[in-house]
């Protein structure tokens, strides 16, 4: 969920067939616009006994003795990151974060921001890492603005967890013979603002002729672009490929929404940290690559049913 100035336009149209498995996740109802008050969230991850964790003395002194990892992100991502019926933050990321926190010791605690803002929160310290459905590149490890070119921040480590692609999908029944992001032009698309589906729409607009104008609507978040488009406002939209699979597995019953075409743009999702932070990331790193060996991985990503984005270790700063 990111910009991306270096572009990798790589069809995986093998993940596709990962629609089908979100459906494990089917039964959690595709929440409502999130919450983007920035509040604690309640539903966070829950405190490992750190006698038993085997990772804790990897940790800097003062986050062991707090006993939590603040995390910013956007939680308005499913299946991400998002909200269930009760309140509480669920998802990939936080199933993981509450890996991760077993091994070191310590709470893993969500707070809602809109997207972004996190990088911001991050350099001011408001957080301790961003995770997120982040994309892992190249600016954003050097601070740089895609769309202007400028340094505009120190940058930040990534520790790579996940590969995703960017998806179209239109309402169900009216595609338009939507198929590619050249089939676009003279059409309207919704995004979320700041990620890789905003960029790619805005490198479309510049390919369309004269006479058939890209238009582009960009939102705070993705569920608000989702309801734009289920009401009618829009002609097709795009995320992240488990974003968009989710929302056309679980919106409306799973009758709003079909996913068109491939992915495009596979790129690593990371978790974001301060490059001064290098005692944390490293004991991020050795605590995704521990659950990554003894299996919890591998288990929570089939439980999301998005499997085909699995990574077999993590890599710091693998995004171009």
């Amino acid at each position: 969920m990111t910009a991306s100035s270096t572009r990798r336009t790589t069809a995986v149209q093998s993940r596709i067939a990962a629609v089908g498995a979100i459906a494990v996740a089917g039964a959690l109802l595709l929440t409502g616009c999130g919450d983007q008050t920035k509040e604690k969230d309640s539903g966070s991850s829950d405190t490992a006994d750190s006698s038993a964790a085997p990772l804790a003395d990897q940790l800097p002194k003062a986050v062991r003795d707090k006993g939590v990892i603040k995390v910013g992100s956007d939680i308005a991502y499913a299946p991400v990151e998002f909200k269930d019926d009760s309140g509480k933050t669920v998802g990939i990321d936080p199933d993981l974060a509450d890996a991760m926190g077993k091994q070191l010791g310590v709470k893993f605690e969500f707070e809602n921001g809109t997207f972004d803002t996190l990088l911001t929160g991050l350099r001011s310290k408001r957080y301790d890492i961003a995770m997120s459905a982040m994309t892992d590149t190249k600016d954003r490890q050097e601070g740089i603005d895609a769309d202007t070119g400028k340094k505009v921040g120190e940058g930040v480590d990534f520790i790579d967890y996940f590969t995703a692609g960017v998806s179209i999908y239109t309402k169900q029944g009216d595609d338009q013979g939507i198929k590619t992001w050249d089939d676009l032009c003279g059409k309207k698309i919704v995004v979320q603002r700041n990620t890789v589906s905003n960029d790619l729409a805005k490198d479309q607009a510049k390919k369309c002729p004269a006479g058939k104008k890209l238009s582009i609507e960009a939102f705070d978040n993705d569920q608000q672009a989702q309801t734009r488009l289920r009401a009618g406002g829009a002609d097709a939209g795009s995320s992240d490929f488990p974003v968009a699979a989710y929302a056309a597995k679980t919106s409306g019953g799973g009758k709003d929404f079909v996913v068109v075409g491939e992915q495009v743009e596979a790129a690593p999702y990371g978790i974001a940290i301060a490059k001064s932070n290098t005692e944390l990331r490293d004991a991020l790193k050795a605590a995704l690559d521990a659950i990554i060996k003894n299996g919890e991985y591998d288990k929570i990503i089939a439980k999301w049913g998005v499997e085909a984005g699995a990574v077999k270790e993590a890599a710091l700063n693998g995004g171009k």
